[in-house]
């Protein structure tokens, strides 16, 4: 196999071999899933939405890690390597070798331009994060006005309407395009999350596997699946998919809209309780809050209902079987209680065949883009049939979900069984993936602590 197929995963020049050692592969948090340090080979599917899949694929995934553990003498003490995970939905931040992400929060931030007179300094003290734009001259940067805006970083930043907020990504189709977000971002996760000095430890910067040098950033509003094999990325079997979390949300969002159902943001509402357990609704006007943080609150909400409700269908969704099923209550910020019944199976089934997003009222601009992609299944058949003869029953054997769509109920079970009906017969299919959080959670609250000492001995 050529060397230049093969691509280094991010972290290998900061990890020594002894790290191999003593590094066993470990169930991960979020849904991220794990990957046994016996495992030569795998092929990594990383269904990015909320969380952790260039996390997983960077810091821990990798034969079992070698980064785990991996700290430096800094003034006579040690300190462990920091791993920074920007992606378009979330930035992940935290320490290598851990389970999973000491912080994660939005990767988008609110922006007030100060150039129209508005006195935003009484707001300053209810956020977690406010930063002045620093101004270096990088790529990108050729608007005065951005030296002149004001920042807010975090969940808590962002939960606050303020007047005038615009919600702003610094990250378009993939590419950073505003470095001085990205700046702020990780001056927020080192400094208010972390609590560190970042000149005091390694640092490790994650990226997927199928970048080239212009495009350092990918995240939830995609999929990716990569062969990787003795640690290194199969560049030639990577494929990609436009269909993640995001997309998801998207069509989740627009079907609640089509029932007639208002998402009503937390901030344009408050309760007032008349009487003791009653509560009256009352609507508050804000009419200079902007379009964005208007739709950045409402696709919280939605993304909110698809990770509560949504479950991959066991079978191809078909609409005449599924036109009865039963549904599950959800309720909504503003106590509004909604029933979800269909959409439930109908928007995770999505990934499995994207011809369906033709029937989701809103989203008919993906019509003619629809038919073009590729499947979860197809995808990752195309990926391993890319990759030599001598690897490939390697690879279907050792499958792994990562990121926070992988959680979602159902989706290791229905990846598996459509594999292995469309694998060669000789093929042992094994999809790998950590259980859902919200599972796990109440997995222990049954069983107790006896729970975690049979998962963990």
């Amino acid at each position: 196999m050529d060397r230049e197929d093969r691509k280094k995963p991010s972290g290998e020049e900061v990890a020594g071999e002894e790290e191999k050692k003593r590094c066993p592969g470990r169930s991960l948090e979020e849904g991220q899933g794990f990957l046994p340090p016996s495992a030569p080979s795998a092929t990594c599917v990383e269904e990015l939405h909320c969380c952790v899949a260039s996390w997983l694929l960077t810091s821990f995934c990798f034969c079992g890690s070698e980064l785990s553990g991996r700290v430096t003498m800094y003034g006579g003490d040690e300190v462990s390597a920091i791993v920074i995970d920007l992606g378009t939905y979330t930035c992940k931040a935290g320490y290598a070798g851990e389970d999973a992400p000491k912080a994660v929060f939005p990767s988008v931030v609110g922006s007030i331009d100060q150039t129209g007179g508005v006195d935003d300094t009484k707001f300053e003290k209810d956020t977690d994060s406010v930063s002045e734009l620093k101004n270096d001259g990088r790529q990108f940067v050729t608007d005065e006005a951005k030296a002149r805006r004001k920042l807010y970083v975090g969940s808590q930043a962002l939960g606050y309407r303020r007047d005038y907020m615009e919600v702003v990504s610094p990250i378009k189709d993939g590419v950073i395009v505003d470095w001085d977000i990205v700046d702020n971002i990780w001056d927020h996760a080192f400094r208010e999350r972390l609590l560190i000095d970042p000149k005091e430890h390694p640092m490790l910067l994650a990226e997927p596997s199928a970048n080239s040098p212009q495009q350092r950033e990918s995240g939830g509003g995609s999929t990716t699946v990569a062969a990787v094999h003795d640690g290194y990325v199969l560049q030639k079997a990577v494929a990609t998919s436009p269909i993640g979390g995001e997309f998801l949300t998207e069509c989740m969002m627009k079907s609640l809209e089509n029932r007639g159902i208002v998402l009503k943001p937390r901030y344009s509402f408050k309760r007032k309780e008349v009487r003791p357990g009653e509560f009256q609704m009352i609507d508050l006007d804000f009419p200079n809050t902007t379009e964005s943080y208007r739709l950045y609150s409402q696709r919280v909400i939605a993304g909110d209902v698809k990770e509560c409700v949504c479950r991959v269908p066991d079978t191809p969704y078909d609409e005449s079987a599924y036109a009865n099923i039963p549904t599950t209550p959800y309720e909504l910020p503003d106590g509004q209680t909604i029933e979800i019944g269909a959409d439930r199976f109908k928007i995770p089934d999505i990934l499995f065949n994207p011809s369906i997003v033709q029937t989701i009222p809103g989203m008919e601009r993906f019509a003619d883009l629809a038919p073009a992609i590729r499947g979860l299944p197809q995808m990752v058949i195309e990926s391993i049939n890319k990759c030599d003869v001598d690897i490939r029953r390697e690879l279907f054997s050792s499958i792994l979900l990562a990121g926070g769509t992988a959680s979602m109920q159902q989706l290791k079970e229905r990846l598996e069984k459509d594999l292995i009906e469309e694998a060669p017969q000789a093929a042992r299919v094994k999809v790998l993936a950590s259980g859902n959080a919200m599972e796990r959670r109440f997995r222990y609250e049954e069983h107790g602590v006896s729970y975690i000492q049979r998962k963990c001995p």
